[in-house]
């Protein structure tokens, strides 16, 4: 089964590097760039995680967790942080994210994430 994933970040970039990461690793790819579209892609799409950047216009990724764990509690989320944000990921993690990634990333980080993420889910 593959598993579907949404990268939220408002940079195209960073949505092409992730989604150039989780691709090559076997997974399917849908992609956001900021938080209000988030929450449409997330409830439209319903996939099985979702990276999300914190920094947004229009809706920041904390409001966007906020809004997609309100949607469906049991969403997968891990945020993409810069090094200086641990207030905000404190935040996130009492909001329900799963996890943090700080960028720079590494491939290996991203994809070690998403499996932990995904072994939750089914258990």
């Amino acid at each position: 089964m593959t598993h579907k994933v949404l990268i939220v970040d408002d940079a195209k970039f960073m949505r092409v590097r992730c989604a150039n990461i989780l691709t090559g690793a076997g997974y399917q790819v849908i992609e956001a760039e900021n938080g209000h579209q988030a929450v449409l892609v997330y409830q439209a799409e319903s996939p099985d995680a979702v990276l999300m950047d914190i920094s947004m216009p229009e809706m920041d990724g904390l409001e966007a967790l906020m809004a997609i764990k309100a949607y469906h509690s049991d969403a997968r989320v891990a945020m993409l942080t810069a090094m200086g944000q641990q207030n905000v990921i404190l935040e996130a993690i009492k909001g329900g994210a799963k996890d943090f990634i700080v960028k720079p990333f590494e491939p290996d980080r991203v994809l070690a994430s998403l499996r932990k993420m995904l072994a939750q889910k089914s258990a």
